[in-house]
């Protein structure tokens, strides 16, 4: 992994907490249809590679530039992962931590 890109946080009315995070000084970078007729709403804060995403779940997205190399790693190391899944914004892998926290592997 090379990089945290997204850190998905839990809220209850996505446009309310855009609106919040517009206050602090952040900027919608994407806002488009996502499944279960949802937002996806990614946000960040100006010059900074890391972005946020105000999800329904928690979770922190990581980028890779190789996801089935990475994968086979991880699962080398006896780490459970999902199958890669292929969308038009990229592919996803995702994993759980010992306490159940989501994580996710993402190559564009």
């Amino acid at each position: 992994m090379k990089s945290v890109k997204i850190i998905m946080i839990p809220v209850n009315d996505r446009q309310k907490a855009k609106e919040f995070y517009l206050k602090l000084g952040f900027q919608v970078l994407v806002e488009a249809p996502a499944a279960h007729g949802e937002t996806w709403i990614q946000m960040g804060l100006p010059g900074s590679d890391t972005s946020i995403s105000l999800a329904s779940f928690s979770g922190i997205i990581c980028e890779t530039d190789d996801i089935e190399a990475k994968v086979k790693e991880l699962k080398e190391k006896g780490i459970e992962v999902g199958k890669i899944d292929n969308t038009p914004w990229g592919r996803f892998a995702w994993l759980k931590d010992l306490d159940g926290n989501s994580l996710c592997l993402q190559q564009n």
